[in-house]
């Protein structure tokens, strides 16, 4: 074996031939130190067969799944969370992930062992929220250490049901020398806790803050090793949450959970549409009604449109919650196949609540919004529309229509524009069009 130097950086663990001042993969100064490589010089060591198996052989295991106690947080994990698994949850910094990881541990607590290790805050300050949060938490114990390998031995002799950690940028690994929070240390104390949950048959739930960038520490080293990913999302100035999965071995992606913050904590919202409608104001301009779909989940949110002469030469286009680009496509249709004159307006978009819209359906009810809001005319307040529209003009249909209408008629919205191709409901009046042009002259006359 050949030995040479190396200078690789702390934070990324990137390498480099010759030391430099900064790492030129994550732009931190003053972090590469010198190492030792070891190359083969001669052929490569023989290597003993690995043994093969038959699928047909193997006989396969149930998932154990067990409840937390919160329904919204085990629909995104798929009914439950599963023995011997590794859970991140991340989201901005003050969003509300201890607090609602917090009272799912009491939760759990009350019928199963669960330990939370916290690195950040002594255990007087844990107590302190949780009697701010009036949480019921006198089963749950209680680690204040950021050494990994003795939070291992902890665990492994404790045995819990579940294991929290908060957060991993705490904790620090002997075999890593590098400082907490780094690319390196972040891999191998993670390593350690997938190791023990696998051999304890405990779940394990790992914190993980947010950078700017929208990165958890820094790259996003954690997604690929734990099972499960879930983000804690929403505006600080809103009191909606959304706890959505990102990534999940043992269930699907397309779920959510929805949260209200309040002072006693996260509370769950069982009927979310009724809350991101409740303050809604009557007869307003430029204010649509939508339904769309957060995984099986139909969810009704207002869409709202301001349109004002622009005072500069270039008029602007802002929109909260809805895709800029997709907002400039439309704007192009509306302008060509509808023939509004927009071309000196500055136009805004707004998704009430925080919401953040990622499917095509709420096409036309932004496409409404903007005409009505252009000739300051409101919309019916029982009206809803929902649609994908394309580049001609045409409203395409979209998936789960039957949900979507039920959930519409269910709360007053019994006037509803949709593709051609839908069928009615019968608890609301359906009008079915081809085009966004059609879809805009039915709106005011229905």
């Amino acid at each position: 074996m050949k030995a040479r130097k190396v200078f690789t950086c702390q934070n990324c663990d990137s390498q480099f031939p010759k030391w430099q001042g900064r790492c030129t993969e994550c732009g931190k100064w003053g972090t590469l130190e010198e190492g030792i490589s070891a190359t083969s010089a001669s052929k490569k060591p023989s290597a003993s067969l690995a043994e093969t198996v038959s699928f047909g052989d193997i006989q396969g295991e149930d998932i154990f799944r067990f409840k937390t106690g919160m329904e919204e947080f085990d629909r995104v994990l798929g009914e439950g969370l599963v023995s011997s698994s590794v859970v991140l949850i991340g989201g901005d910094p003050g969003i509300g992930k201890s607090t609602l990881v917090m009272q799912m541990s009491a939760k759990v607590s009350q019928n199963e062992p669960v330990i939370y290790v916290s690195g950040e805050e002594s255990p007087e300050q844990v107590k302190q929220r949780i009697d701010r949060l009036q949480i019921v938490a006198d089963d749950l114990n209680f680690v204040s250490e950021t050494n990994a390998e003795m939070v291992c031995a902890t665990l492994s002799e404790k045995q819990p049901r579940v294991a929290v950690i908060d957060s991993i940028q705490t904790l620090t690994s002997n075999e890593v020398s590098s400082q907490a929070g780094s690319t390196q240390q972040i891999k191998a104390v993670t390593a350690q806790l997938m190791e023990v949950a696998k051999k304890s048959k405990m779940a394990i739930i790992i914190i993980g803050h947010v950078t700017k960038q929208g990165n958890v520490a820094g790259p996003r080293t954690l997604e690929h090793l734990v099972d499960a990913v879930l983000y804690l999302e929403g505006d600080r100035y809103q009191s909606l949450r959304i706890l959505r999965a990102i990534k999940n071995r043992f269930g699907s992606t397309s779920e959510i959970g929805i949260f209200e913050m309040k002072e006693m904590g996260l509370v769950e919202v069982s009927n979310p549409s009724e809350l991101l409608l409740k303050d809604r104001a009557k007869q307003i301009p430029g204010s649509v009604i939508t339904c769309i779909m957060e995984g099986s989940r139909p969810l009704l949110v207002e869409v709202q449109a301001l349109v004002t002469k622009t005072g500069f030469g270039y008029p602007q286009r802002k929109s909260s919650g809805y895709d800029q680009k997709r907002l400039q496509l439309l704007l192009a249709v509306l302008t060509k196949r509808v023939g509004l004159k927009i071309g000196d307006q500055d136009i805004h978009i707004n998704v009430v609540g925080g919401v953040r819209i990622k499917e095509p359906s709420a096409d036309l009810a932004v496409c409404l919004a903007i005409i009505s809001a252009l000739k300051n005319k409101p919309l019916p307040n029982t009206l809803s529309a929902m649609g994908e529209v394309g580049l001609g003009g045409e409203v395409r249909p979209v998936i789960n229509i039957e949900k979507r209408l039920e959930e519409s008629a269910k709360l007053g919205f019994n006037k509803i524009i949709l593709p051609s191709n839908a069928e009615d409901h019968k608890n609301a009046s359906c009008y079915k069009v081809k085009s966004i042009k059609e879809a805009s002259e039915i709106a005011f006359t229905v």
